[in-house]
């Protein structure tokens, strides 16, 4: 599989969907368009070798449709590897709606949104992601039955964010003892950017291990109020990747590292719940490993989520649920010392074993 990715502003130079680099081999990819709820939609199903390809739905405002594209193909290639190096029964998928959330998402969209994914038969299952709450997944409900974070009080696992948020949490202490000698973030300086549901229960969870906390986001209303609800500092500066810390943890939207800010990282590590924080995988996994930056890979890290709504399809606990969430902390040292020992990059390192774990099922289903 390849681990570049193309820029959405040069899609035009290509093929539109074949030709470009985020595709990867993808088994399928929906377009989903709806005149009367206004709703455009793409669905990206990856891989099914391990199983049904389950992702959230992402509905964002993207400036154009190649844009949603890229988007949505390099997320659901991330599922597949997550959920690989997870040990889960799943494939990858990942969904998109393009239009403002809080202004164009209705009822009637979400639902018509569903019948499409039950037109998949169950090949994608799908859940909530960014512009998304676990209500519009109860809608989606309503109309077919693949579809994962619903409320508990319909039989299912509930908002997966404070679990993902706990599985980066536990990421984020295991490259801090990979790093430091300790996995004590006490008197840590780490900056966290983007602060929507998962990166406030990460706050959460920094700040009661006494940790220096600081934040960023574009939502100055939500600033102010994580930082009276929890005591941080808001980040008032213009170039957020030149400061002074112990760890970034980017938790909004991914590609944050990339050309024109990796090389400003002051930070010793990076440790966040974003999706695709490398904007060229091998280029930028490269460099950090040159600049001896520990990075703990996204899609292990951010893995909390997709374990919660797993639980929905298996049918195990809370419990089940944490003990899986809190091991994300041995797998994430196995991979860094991995890497370390062959002197690969930590991207390079768990994708190795998500990939491994998917030839070998493949080889199972051909017997």
């Amino acid at each position: 599989m390849v681990t570049d990715v193309i820029k959405a502003n040069e899609l035009h130079k290509v093929d539109p969907v074949f030709g470009q680099l985020s595709f990867d081999n993808h088994e399928q990819v929906v377009f989903c368009n709806d005149k009367d709820t206004g709703l455009k939609a793409i669905i990206g199903i990856h891989n099914t070798v391990l199983g049904p390809a389950l992702g959230g739905t992402r509905m964002w405002n993207y400036s154009n449709e190649w844009e949603a594209l890229n988007d949505v193909l390099r997320l659901s290639r991330g599922m597949t590897f997550k959920s690989a190096i997870t040990g889960l029964n799943l494939g990858g998928g990942k969904a998109v709606i393009i239009g403002d959330a809080k202004t164009q998402k209705t009822p009637e969209l979400m639902k018509k949104f569903g019948e499409f994914v039950h037109s998949l038969s169950g090949r994608y299952i799908t859940a909530e992601d960014v512009g998304m709450e676990t209500s519009d997944m109860d809608l989606v409900r309503q109309v077919t039955p693949y579809v994962t974070g619903i409320s508990e009080e319909i039989g299912g696992a509930g908002n997966p964010s404070p679990i993902t948020a706990y599985g980066v949490f536990m990421g984020m202490k295991a490259a801090a003892k990979f790093k430091f000698g300790s996995d004590v973030l006490e008197d840590k300086n780490i900056f966290v950017q983007g602060i929507g549901n998962v990166g406030e229960a990460l706050v959460e969870h920094l700040v009661d291990e006494g940790a220096k906390v600081t934040i960023a986001d574009i939502n100055q209303e939500r600033l102010e109020a994580i930082r009276k609800k929890y005591g941080v500092t808001i980040y008032g500066g213009s170039d957020l990747y030149s400061e002074d810390m112990d760890i970034y943890a980017p938790c909004a939207l991914g590609a944050t590292i990339n050309d024109d800010t990796i090389y400003k990282l002051k930070a010793k590590v990076i440790a966040g719940a974003a999706n695709n924080q490398l904007a060229v995988e091998e280029k930028h996994g490269k460099i950090l490993q040159e600049r001896d930056i520990v990075y703990a890979p996204d899609f292990l890290i951010n893995a909390g989520g997709i374990i919660n709504v797993y639980a929905e399809l298996e049918g195990y606990d809370k419990k089940e649920i944490m003990r899986k969430t809190e091991n994300i902390y041995n797998t994430t040292l196995e991979i860094l010392t991995n890497a370390k020992t062959h002197n690969i990059t930590t991207n390079h390192a768990a994708l190795n074993i998500a990939q491994n774990r998917i030839e070998t099922r493949k080889k199972e289903n051909k017997r």
